[in-house]
C-alpha cells in the first residue's frame, strides 16, 4: 500500500508518524509510476477528482473511489443497513441525533464520515475486534465531495436536508453541486427509503427522480399536503402541527414532543430534529426514546453555541456556518440586535442574498479575512460596518457596536483556511477571544 500527498514531508511529519511502518509514502507529487502496481486508488474527499493523475488512472483501468465507497464494500458481506445524511447545512447535528436515538434505542451502531471520524476507521476497528457482525446500523454523514467518488454505495435510508449554494469554488455551477448531492440515492432501489426536505424547492424537486420510497419533513408548521407537485394522500413523514413535532410514516399520526421542549433552538434545528426523528422511527426506534433525546441534546460545539454573556451582550459561536445558507438560518433565530462577524476564505459565494435577512436584524457588521473586499462590495450600506485584522480584533470591535440585549454572532459564511487550520480552530479562537475580553471588562 502507498500513501501519496503533494505536500512536503516536513508538513506531514506528525501525520506520517501515525502510519504503519509497512506503508510506502510519497510526498511532493503524485507519480504516475505508482499506477504500475496499483489496483485501486482511494481519494481523500478534500482532493479534487479533476486531476491528471486520476485521469491517467482511469485510462489504465485503475478504479478511483473514496473512503465511503471503500467502507461500504468492506461491510457489504455483513448485510448491515446504512443510514446516510447529506445537505449543505445541519448534517452533523442530524447525524449525531440519529446516532444517539439508535444507540439509546438499543441498537448497535457505528457512526462516522464527514462529521469527524472517518467511517473506514470505525470499520477497521470493528474488523480488528471481530465485532462487525454485531453492528446493526452504520450511520454516516456524507459531503458532496465524498459523494463524487462513490460507485456502488447504496444506503438503505438516505436523507437530503437542504441544498443552498456552497463550494462553488469546486463546482462549475449549482447544477454540478446538486448532481453530486443526488449521488446519495442514485444506487438505491424500491426497497430503500429517501427522506427529503419538503420546504427546500431544490430538494423537493428530487423526489420524483428517486428510485426509492420517498418521505418528507417540513418545518413550516403545516401537514404535508399538495405542494410543488408532491401530493401524498396522507402526510407521509415528519412535520409540525399545533406546536408539536409529529410523525406519520404509515397512515397514523404520532406526536413526538412540543417545539418548546426540544432543547436545541432555532428553526434550522427543528428541521434537523424532524429529519433525525423520522430516520430513527423508520429504523425502529420507539417514540419515547426519540422524545428523550430531543429533550436532552444540547447541540454540537461551533454550531450556534452560546459562549458567554458580557454586560447583557450574548456571544454565539457558529463557526461551522461556512456558507450563505447557514448564515441565513442562523440569522433567522434572532429578531434584531445582531452584530455579525462575517468573512474568511471565499468559496465562490454570492453574499447579496444576506441583505434581506440582515435588514432589521443586523445592527452592525464586522468583516474579516480574505473575502473582506468582496463582502464590503456586496453588503455595503446594509448595516454599520467595521473591518478587523484578526479574531480578537473582530470580537472587540463587535462588542463596541453592541448594547445590552444584543448578540455578537460569529457566522462567517466562508471557509476558515485563510486564517485557521479549520472551522474548529476558528471557533476556539473566537471563544478564547471572548473569554479574554470578559476578563478585561468584568472585574
Amino acid at each position: 500500500m502507498t500513501v501519496t500527498d503533494t505536500r512536503d514531508r516536513e508538513v506531514l511529519s506528525q501525520t506520517l508518524k501515525n502510519l504503519p511502518g509497512d506503508i510506502r509514502v510519497e510526498t511532493g507529487v503524485h507519480s504516475p509510476v505508482l499506477l504500475e502496481d496499483t489496483d485501486m486508488v482511494v481519494v481523500s474527499p478534500g482532493v479534487s477528482l479533476n486531476q491528471p493523475f486520476f485521469d491517467l488512472a482511469r485510462e489504465r483501468g485503475v478504479e478511483v473511489i473514496g473512503e465511503i465507497e471503500l467502507a461500504f464494500r468492506v461491510l457489504r458481506p455483513y448485510g448491515i443497513p446504512w443510514v446516510a445524511i447529506t445537505g449543505t447545512n445541519g448534517k452533523s447535528t442530524t447525524t449525531t441525533l440519529i446516532d444517539m436515538m439508535l444507540t439509546r434505542g438499543g441498537f448497535r451502531v457505528i457512526t462516522g464520515g464527514n462529521l469527524g471520524t472517518a467511517i473506514t476507521e470505525e470499520v477497521l476497528r470493528c474488523l480488528k475486534d471481530d465485532t462487525a457482525g454485531d453492528v446493526e446500523y452504520v450511520v454516516v454523514e456524507v459531503s458532496s465531495f465524498q459523494l463524487e467518488s462513490i460507485r456502488e454505495f447504496a444506503p438503505s435510508l438516505a436523507s437530503i436536508l437542504n441544498i443552498t449554494p456552497d463550494h462553488l469554488d469546486r463546482y462549475k455551477d449549482m447544477d454540478g453541486y446538486i448532481e453530486a448531492k443526488t449521488g446519495i440515492f442514485r444506487n438505491q432501489t424500491s426497497d430503500d427509503c429517501l427522506i427529503l426536505n419538503l420546504d427546500d424547492p431544490l430538494v423537493r424537486e428530487l423526489g420524483p427522480h428517486a428510485p426509492s420510497e420517498v418521505f418528507y419533513f417540513s418545518g413550516q408548521g403545516n401537514p404535508l399536503t399538495s405542494r410543488g407537485g408532491v401530493t401524498p394522500p396522507i402526510p407521509r413523514g415528519a412535520y409540525l402541527r399545533d406546536g408539536w413535532l409529529c410523525i406519520n410514516a404509515d397512515g397514523k399520526e404520532d406526536r413526538i414532543i412540543r417545539v418548546e421542549d426540544v432543547r436545541i433552538k432555532g428553526i434550522h434545528n427543528i428541521e434537523n430534529a424532524l429529519a433525525a426523528s423520522l430516520n430513527a422511527f423508520l429504523c425502529g426506534v420507539d417514540l419515547d426514546v426519540i422524545r428523550d433525546v430531543l429533550s436532552e441534546f444540547r447541540g454540537l460545539e461551533h454550531r450556534m453555541e452560546l459562549v458567554e454573556e458580557i454586560e447583557g451582550v450574548g456571544f454565539y459561536n457558529d463557526s461551522k456556518g461556512t456558507n450563505i445558507g447557514s448564515v441565513i438560518k442562523s440569522l433567522e433565530g434572532f429578531q434584531d440586535g445582531v452584530i455579525l462577524i462575517l468573512g474568511g476564505r471565499d468559496k465562490g459565494s454570492d453574499f447579496t442574498p444576506l441583505r434581506e435577512y440582515m435588514r432589521g436584524r443586523v445592527k452592525g457588521l464586522v468583516v474579516i479575512g480574505e473575502a473582506r473586499e468582496k463582502i464590503l462590495g456586496q453588503l455595503g450600506g446594509v448595516a454599520d460596518t467595521l473591518e478587523a485584522e484578526d479574531m480578537a480584533d473582530a470580537v472587540a470591535k463587535a462588542y463596541s457596536m453592541a448594547g445590552a440585549g444584543d448578540v455578537v454572532l460569529l457566522s462567517p459564511g466562508c471557509a476558515s483556511f485563510d486564517m485557521f487550520k479549520d472551522f474548529e480552530q476558528r471557533g476556539e479562537v473566537f471563544k478564547e477571544s471572548v473569554s479574554r475580553l470578559k476578563k478585561v471588562l468584568v472585574v
